[in-house]
This record gives structure tokens, C-alpha cells and sequence, in this order.
């Protein structure tokens, strides 16, 4: 019969194997996907549940380890949770219950670090996961100026975190610099946000786009990902046809008013892992929101 003593010794040792057997197969996974959506007012705030069934079946089909979202209108976090769960993502975290909010899920643990809503227009959302800290963003859709301020808000929050494994991403309702050669010749799309302007707000710079909030953040640094993996025609990740009818009169006005105001954005450090990115711009997401998901992902095996 074995004693007590050894019945204890026995147990912790099984327990210090198992821990090392868990640390060791957690360490072993180097693939990582990393997907932004913003899913069009909560797919109208949890009334379209045709498009909501499909959206989820979608997200399970690309299995993400780790999804932004943006639009979570009249979402809570047990709903949020619920939607999660159907497509592998047992942990979520939402940033508010009102308004506009973003969120985030993943497949591994998820520690909050910080909901922001002063002074942003949607709020942001900071979490951690999967040893990277993630800060998700839904900037103003209106002003050009209140942009800038919450890019400057956002990026001085990512500096304070002192961390050199990050992504920012979302909706960032702005241009990147990086698509300016390719803007400079979409009249289309310029004179559709001029008609736009009035004497509140104003999403141009001087009448022309606005880079200045991508801008912000590239001066972190942070690396533009899309900008290394796709060519500048195939980034628009802005409008879906589901639009035509209501803000666009049809396919040819969403074909010349394409533009890219979603991103995914990394620290250098985990830019050197990035092995691809994908903006699904066509097919079934054409239904499934007015904006298209983006997908970075990574191979931290990969060495310089």
C-alpha cells in the first residue's frame, strides 16, 4: 500500500508534468490569424438574423484565432459571447453596451487592459491576448479634425502600454498615405465626400483625403501590413453592394467610390512574422456587411 507521504509526492509530480506539458504545447504554436470586421450596425442591431447566421458560418469557415469587431450594436457581452462560442472563440470582450461598440474574441484567454471612451468618438478597446497586446478602433466617420485627436489619444495609450508586440486595428475611417498615388485619381470618390461637407464637420484636409490620423500611427512606428502583401487596387475594404439602394444608386457608383479605411496595423517587431494578408472584398462578404474583413497572418517561427 502506498503511504500518504508518497500519494502526495506522486500527485505533484503529475501536476508539475502536466503544467510543463501545457506550457510546452502553448509555446509550440507559432501560426497565427488575426482578423478585423466591421459588421454594419449589429446586423441592424440584432434584426437581420439571416445575415447574422450566414456572417457567423463565414468567420467559422476562415477560422481566426483572433477577431476585432467593430458595429456591435445592441450587443452585450453575453451575446457577444454566445456568437463567439459558434465560431471557436471562447473568450470576448466588448468595449460598451450603447452606441457603437467594439469588441474582440479569441480562441486563447483575453485580459481587459483598458476600455477608453473619453474624448473618442466610438471609444478603443486595449486587450491582451496571445502574448500581444491588441488595441481595437472604430475612429469618426465625420470629422477629419476629431480623427487626428483620437489618433493622437490612441497612439500616446500605445506608447504608455511599453510594449513592443502590438496591433491597432479597425475601422479607422481614414486614408493611409500609402494608397495617396492611387486616391489622387479617384475624382468619384473626392467629390463624394465634398458633397458631404458642412460647417460642423468636414472629412477632408484642405480638400483633399486625410492621412493624417493613419499618419499618426505609422509614426509609432507601426507597420501598414496590407501595404507588403496586397497591391493598392485590391486593398478597398469600403462599400459592400449591400449598399446600393440606400447610399450608393448602384454597382458602378460602389465600383468608383471604393476606397480603404480598414486596417490592420503591427508593432516592427511582429510585422516580421506576417507571412500574408487577405482583404475579402469579394464573394460571399459582398452580403454580409457595407465593409470587408481583413486577415493578417503570422509565423513566429519565421527568423530574419
Amino acid at each position: 500500500m502506498t503511504s500518504p507521504h508518497w500519494t502526495q509526492k506522486i500527485t505533484l509530480l503529475l501536476a508539475l508534468l502536466l503544467c510543463c506539458s501545457n506550457g510546452i504545447a502553448q509555446q509550440s504554436q507559432t501560426k497565427l490569424k488575426v482578423m478585423t470586421y466591421n459588421i454594419w450596425n449589429g446586423f441592424d442591431w440584432g434584426k437581420d438574423t439571416e445575415r447574422q447566421t450566414k456572417f457567423i458560418d463565414w468567420i467559422k469557415s476562415k477560422d481566426p484565432d483572433v477577431l476585432a469587431l467593430q458595429e456591435l450594436c445592441g450587443y452585450t457581452e453575453e451575446k457577444l459571447k454566445a456568437d463567439a462560442a459558434k465560431w471557436g472563440h471562447p473568450y470576448s470582450k466588448i468595449l460598451k453596451t450603447k452606441g457603437y461598440p467594439v469588441g474582440l474574441t479569441s480562441k486563447k484567454p483575453i485580459v481587459l487592459k483598458e476600455r477608453a471612451l473619453d474624448s473618442l468618438w466610438h471609444g478603443m478597446l486595449h486587450c491582451k491576448t496571445y502574448g500581444i497586446d491588441f488595441f481595437v478602433v472604430h475612429l469618426s466617420p465625420a470629422d477629419a479634425n476629431f480623427r487626428l485627436k483620437e489618433a493622437g489619444i490612441i497612439s500616446e495609450k500605445i506608447k504608455a502600454a511599453h510594449t513592443d508586440t502590438f496591433m491597432v486595428l479597425g475601422d479607422f475611417n481614414a486614408h493611409s498615405p500609402f494608397d495617396g498615388e492611387a486616391l489622387k485619381h479617384n475624382k468619384s470618390l473626392l467629390q463624394k465626400y465634398a458633397k458631404g461637407e458642412s460647417d460642423k464637420y468636414s472629412n477632408l484636409r484642405l480638400g483633399t483625403f486625410d492621412f493624417a490620423p493613419i499618419s499618426t500611427f505609422l509614426g509609432l512606428p507601426s507597420i501598414d501590413l496590407s501595404k507588403n502583401f496586397n497591391d493598392v487596387r485590391d486593398r478597398f475594404t469600403y462599400p459592400s453592394p449591400v449598399l446600393m439602394g440606400s447610399y450608393r444608386e448602384n454597382m458602378e457608383e460602389v465600383i468608383l467610390t471604393r476606397e480603404r479605411i480598414d486596417y490592420i496595423l503591427s508593432s516592427p517587431v511582429i510585422s516580421k512574422s506576417c507571412i500574408g494578408v487577405t482583404t475579402y472584398n469579394s464573394g460571399e462578404t459582398e452580403a454580409l456587411s457595407d465593409h470587408f474583413p481583413i486577415m493578417a497572418e503570422f509565423d513566429f517561427s519565421q527568423k530574419e
